[in-house]
């Protein structure tokens, strides 16, 4: 195990460990773990400027292995559905089809709750066991449209479902779809995307499925990112049922829930910003929720650092801590630390000279999602016209495609041909790329 010393303390011990396998530039630190995360920390700079504040980078990336087979945790489900009067004939009857794949995939080990929810919640099925698949079946062949949306029930209904199980030994998730604006019930938009963030902190991540034309796609973004789920925008009605198989398969490949990511820092050193998610900050200490992540997925987080004047030296910065329950081995409370490390001089080209590139194009990311929102607010607002809508779209297109997030190019190109012929959603399309982009998850 390799140790470097630090010139100074910096508020930290002068002994620095630098993990499994650090390598020795102190740009780049890493812990590999034998379960089912590994951890890297990338300075966006070999070198900080010593003689004044500064500011510079971190990206840390967790990646979930590849290779994490075994066990896997049991699903804990609940399925929200929207029964409005909208939902009334092909949209509902597709609905059910994909309820039906779900239970397909599903074993005995497995807890599945239904809700539907309308001018009210009812719970076509409550949590239980998926035992008789037959059975299932019969209670949603039962559901027949209402009248208005009370989403917020519904979300909070499902919940409770989830929560009347004892959660620790499950991976947690309430899936809703809903094809229109809440119209009855609480429709605020705190109110509505506050209940997902509860959920979320007792370790049950909300997902949220739009359907059609109507909803109201800020407030689904917002549900599933504080929800800490997925987003997804559908079309047509016959695309449902591959969007659902689509959600639990990701489920079904979870190996790391409750990803927590805590920086602790250095008494002259501030986190200024943890791009894309909802940090909590106390003295000197930074933490955020990442997403769960299924088998071979990554997670990038940048974040931006300033720094206070200091003598030339080698100074860890900040240590990162990641912990997690593996899905994997059912190991709650899992950890792994890895340091962030600053060489600082007084020679500013030399700072010039350490750039680090793939954190330079993290950088360059986010600012492409803040492009997007400026496009899609731009449309909104009209003063965008669509052709100059196309011209910022295919920018940020270029942009995505250079930096491998082909996704999410390819979703900016649909919404490029939508601007073009006129059909389909411009904006569900963009909100969605922009929360891809902004929770830094990559397949």
């Amino acid at each position: 195990m390799e140790s470097t010393q630090i010139i100074g303390t910096g508020g930290f011990p002068t002994q620095m460990n630098l993990g499994y396998g650090a390598p020795s530039d102190p740009a780049r630190t890493s812990y590999a773990s034998p379960n089912a995360l590994s951890v890297q920390v990338i300075t966006g700079n070999q070198y900080a400027h010593g003689p004044r504040n500064s500011v510079e980078h971190l990206l840390v990336e967790v990646d979930a292995s590849a290779a994490a087979v075994g066990r896997r945790l049991p699903l804990n489900l609940s399925l929200v559905i929207d029964r409005s009067g909208s939902m009334e004939g092909e949209p509902l009857e597709y609905v059910k089809r994909a309820c039906g794949h779900v239970i397909d995939l599903l074993d005995p080990n497995d807890v599945l709750s239904i809700v539907t929810f309308s001018d009210r919640a009812e719970i076509v099925m409550p949590a239980r066991r998926v035992v008789n698949k037959a059975l299932v079946k019969e209670h949603l062949s039962r559901i027949v449209p209402g009248n208005t949306t009370n989403l917020y029930e519904g979300l909070a209904t499902g919940s409770s479902q989830v929560a009347s199980v004892r959660t620790d030994g499950y991976v947690n998730r309430v899936v809703v779809l809903t094809d229109g604006e809440p119209t009855s019930g609480v429709k605020d938009y705190s109110s509505i995307v506050g209940c997902a963030a509860e959920q979320r902190s007792r370790g049950i991540t909300v997902s949220a499925l739009g359907f059609g034309p109507e909803y109201n796609e800020e407030l689904l973004a917002g549900l599933s990112k504080r929800g800490g789920g997925n987003y997804h925008y559908i079309a047509r009605p016959e695309e449902i049922p591959a969007v659902f198989q689509l959600e639990l398969q990701q489920l079904l490949s979870t190996v790391a829930k409750n990803i927590r990511l805590r920086l602790v820092l250095g008494r002259w050193v501030e986190a200024r910003q943890i791009y894309g998610l909802q940090p909590q900050f106390g003295p000197l200490t930074a933490e955020a929720m990442l997403p769960d992540l299924e088998r071979g997925a990554s997670q990038r987080t940048l974040i931006e650092l300033g720094f206070g004047r200091r003598p030339s030296g080698s100074y860890r910065v900040a240590k990162v801590e990641v912990s997690y329950d593996d899905c994997v081995t059912g190991a709650l409370g899992s950890r792994l630390e890895a340091d962030a490390v600053f060489n600082f001089v007084a020679d500013a080209s030399l700072v010039a000279s350490g750039v680090n590139g793939t954190v330079q194009r993290e950088i360059e990311i986010a600012r492409a999602s803040r492009n997007l929102e400026r496009t899609m607010m731009g449309l909104k607002t009209q003063q965008l016209t669509a052709g100059m809508a196309m011209q910022d779209l295919q920018r940020t297109q270029l942009l995505l495609e250079q930096t491998g997030m082909n996704q999410q190019a390819a979703e900016l190109g649909q919404a490029i041909t939508n601007l073009r012929t006129g059909a389909g959603e411009v904006e569900k399309t963009l909100i969605g790329t922009m929360l891809d982009i902004d929770l830094g998850k990559r397949k």
